[in-house]
C-alpha cells in the first residue's frame, strides 16, 4: 500500500459509535466534515488519481451489479422467489463491497413525486415478510420506494456501499438499447431533476456513495441526431457537456458524491482527417471513419476535451464497460490476443490510458460473462476474462461485476437456480478481484461496519489499523492558575487521543448535557485558537492522532 496506514482502527470504531450515539452532523466536504457514521465514508481523489477515504487512505471499490428498478420489476430481480434481506447478505458476504443498482430517470420521478406504482413490486409475499405493510408473510407488498429503503437500510448493515446508475430513460427491459439520457418521453432536464432529487435525498447517508450520471451512451453516424458525442459544443447529442451539466446539479446538493462518467461508443478518426459530420462507413471501400469501442467504452474525448468539475475535480471517475467475445466478437478478439494486444488494438487508447497516465481513476462498472469451455470459441471468453481480471488486480482498478443476477441472457450472473445457487466456478474467478487483507478478509469501504455477516469481512478502520497512536504534542497552553496542560487534550488527560475528538463533538451536539469547564474549553479550541469551540476543533484533534498535523493548534486567531 502506497500510503502508510494512519488511523488506528479501534480507537476510531469506538469513537464513531459514541458520535453517532450523540447525535448527527451537517454534512459538508468530504475534507472538513466532522465525522458519524453517516457521514465518515465519502470518497475523494488524490493527486495521484486515487480514490481515497478522507485521511487520505486509498480504497479499492470492487463490487457487482444487481439489476431489476430499471426493467419494470419495481425492485430487484429475484425477488419473486428469495428473500432480498438473505440475497443483500450473501453479496457481502461473498465480499463485494459496492452495489450497482441500474434505475430509470421513470422511477425516480415516481418516487419523487409520490406517484404509485404502475405495477404491483415483484415481491414473493411469503418469502418477504419484511417488505408486507402488516410485515407478515402473505401480506400486502409496499410501495417500490419503500422497498428500496429498506435495501438501503440493509446494505448499511452489511457494510455495503451503493452506487445509484440511470440505465435507461423510461423504465423498460430494452430501454438501455436507446443511445442518449433522453427519448421522447423523458428529456434532458427530467433526466437532471431526477439525478439531483436523488441525490438531495441521500445526502445525509453516506450508504449512497456515488451515482453513474448514464448508462453506456451510444451510437453511430448512421442516425447522427441518435449519436452521443464528446466535443466543447452544447449540441444536445453532446454527452461532455450533459455529463458536466447533470455533475453539476447533483454536486450542488452532495459535494461528496464520487461521480462516474462513462464513455460513448465511437470517436472520429481527427487524425486522418475525419470529424463529427463523417459518415460512419465508406461502403464503397469500406473504410471506417471512427474508432469504434463498447458501448460506454470509448474515451478518446478525455485527451482533446477532458471533464470538468470545476471545484469538485476531486469527485470524478470514469467508468468504461469492457466485455468478451461471447458478448460480440469484436475485431480485437481475432487473433490469438494477450493483455498486450488488448492493450494496443483496444484497452489502451480506448480507456486505460486513463488510469496509466493518472489522469483520473477508472471504475469498470460492466464486466463479466460466461465461462465458456475450451470446445466452446476455443475458450476465447475466458481467456479475456482473466486477462481483464488480472489486469485490473494489478493496476487496483476500481470494478462492479456484470452480474449479480442469473437472467442477463448474454452473460449469465453469479447465481441460478432462481436466484437460489451461487455458481461456485465463476464466482471463484471473481473472487480474486474483489479487497481482502493479507488474511483473506473482505474489506468494508466503511470505517465502522465490517463487511458481511459471516465474521469473513472487516471495517475500513479494521484494515488500516496497527499504527501506535503518535506521542502527544509538545505545544502547550497556559490555564487558569499555574497549571499547563497540552492543547487537544480536552479531557486533561496528558495527551492527545481520539477521546478528546469525541468529548468535543459531543459538547458541540450538546453544550448543556455534555459541558466543558474553563481549561477544558482552552485546551479543546485547536483548529483556529481563538474563535471557540465547534467540530472543526474535534477534525484537528483526529487529524493530530493521525499524525496529519504535528502540532496543536492549527492557527491562531489573529
Amino acid at each position: 500500500m502506497a500510503i502508510l496506514k494512519k488511523i488506528s482502527a479501534v480507537i476510531l470504531s469506538s469513537s464513531m459509535m459514541l458520535i453517532g450515539s450523540a447525535g448527527s452532523y451537517s454534512s459538508g466536504t468530504a475534507a472538513t466534515s466532522a465525522p458519524d457514521e453517516y457521514h465518515d465514508d465519502w470518497l475523494h481523489v488524490n493527486e495521484n488519481a486515487e480514490i481515497v477515504d478522507m485521511y487520505g487512505n486509498p480504497v479499492w471499490l470492487t463490487g457487482c451489479n444487481w439489476f431489476g428498478y430499471n426493467v419494470g420489476s419495481q425492485v430487484f430481480d429475484g425477488v419473486w422467489s428469495q428473500n432480498m434481506h438473505s440475497m443483500l447478505n450473501q453479496i457481502a458476504d461473498h465480499g463485494f463491497n459496492l452495489l450497482r443498482v441500474p434505475m430509470s430517470t421513470e422511477i425516480l420521478l415516481q418516487w419523487k413525486n409520490g406517484d404509485p406504482d404502475p405495477a404491483t413490486p415483484k415481491v414473493n409475499e411469503w418469502e418477504n415478510p419484511e417488505l408486507t405493510v402488516e410485515g407478515i408473510k402473505g401480506g400486502t407488498i409496499m410501495y417500490s420506494f419503500d422497498i428500496w429503503n429498506k435495501a438501503v437500510e440493509w446494505c448499511r448493515e452489511n457494510g455495503i456501499k451503493i452506487m445509484m446508475d440511470i440505465h435507461s430513460a423510461s423504465t423498460d427491459s430494452a430501454g438501455h438499447n436507446v443511445s442518449l439520457w433522453y427519448n421522447d418521453e423523458f428529456s434532458t432536464e427530467d433526466w437532471i431533476e431526477a439525478l439531483a432529487w436523488f441525490a438531495d435525498y441521500y445526502k445525509d447517508d453516506d450508504t449512497i456513495l456515488a451515482i453513474d450520471l448514464k448508462n453506456e451512451p451510444h451510437g453511430k453516424a448512421d442516425v447522427p441526431s441518435q449519436m452521443a458525442k464528446w466535443d466543447d459544443t452544447t449540441d444536445p447529442t453532446n454527452w461532455k457537456y450533459a455529463a458536466e451539466t447533470a455533475a453539476a446539479a447533483v454536486l450542488e446538493k452532495n459535494p461528496n458524491l464520487l461521480i462516474m462518467v462513462e464513455g460513448i461508443e465511437v470517436y472520429p478518426k481527427f487524425e486522418e482527417g475525419y470529424d463529427w459530420s463523417s459518415p460512419y462507413l465508406d461502403w464503397s471501400t469500406m473504410t471506417y471513419f471512427y474508432h469504434g469501442a463498447w458501448w460506454g467504452g470509448n474515451f478518446r474525448g478525455v485527451r482533446d476535451y477532458p471533464i470538468d468539475l470545476g471545484e469538485h475535480q476531486d469527485q470524478l471517475v470514469y467508468s468504461p464497460h469492457d466485455y468478451g467475445p461471447l458478448v460480440y466478437k469484436q475485431e480485437w478478439f481475432e487473433k490469438d490476443f494477450t493483455t498486450q494486444t488488448l492493450l494496443d488494438d483496444y484497452w489502451y487508447d480506448s480507456w486505460a490510458f486513463i488510469g496509466e497516465e493518472k489522469i483520473a481513476p477508472l471504475l469498470i462498472g460492466e464486466w463479466g460473462g460466461k465461462i465458456d469451455e475450451a470446445s466452446d470459441t476455443d475458450g476465447k471468453n475466458k481467456r479475456w476474462f482473466l486477462l481483464l481480471r488480472d489486469y485490473m488486480i494489478e493496476n487496483r482498478i476500481h470494478h462492479t461485476f456484470w452480474c449479480f443476477n442469473e437472467n442477463s441472457s448474454d452473460t449469465g450472473g453469479l447465481v441460478y437456480d432462481n436466484f437460489g445457487k451461487w455458481d461456485e466456478e465463476k464466482y471463484a474467478l471473481v473472487e480474486e478481484a474483489l479487497w481482502q487483507d493479507e488474511n483473506g478478509k473482505f474489506i468494508s469501504l466503511d470505517h465502522t461496519i465490517p463487511l458481511g455477516q459471516s465474521g469473513n469481512g472487516i471495517s475500513l478502520s479494521d484494515y488500516y489499523s496497527g499504527t501506535a497512536a503518535p506521542e502527544a504534542s509538545d505545544t502547550t497552553a497556559s490555564v487558569s492558575g499555574e497549571e499547563t496542560i497540552l492543547y487537544g487534550d480536552a479531557n486533561l488527560s496528558g495527551g492527545v487521543e481520539i477521546s478528546d475528538a469525541v468529548k468535543i463533538m459531543t459538547h458541540v451536539t450538546n453544550k448543556e448535557k455534555y459541558p466543558l469547564d474553563e481549561n477544558e474549553l482552552i485546551c479543546a479550541d485547536v483548529y483556529q485558537s481563538g474563535d471557540g469551540v465547534s467540530n472543526m476543533d474535534a477534525l484537528s484533534v483526529q487529524k493530530k492522532v493521525a499524525q496529519l498535523l504535528t502540532e496543536l493548534p492549527e492557527s491562531y486567531l489573529e
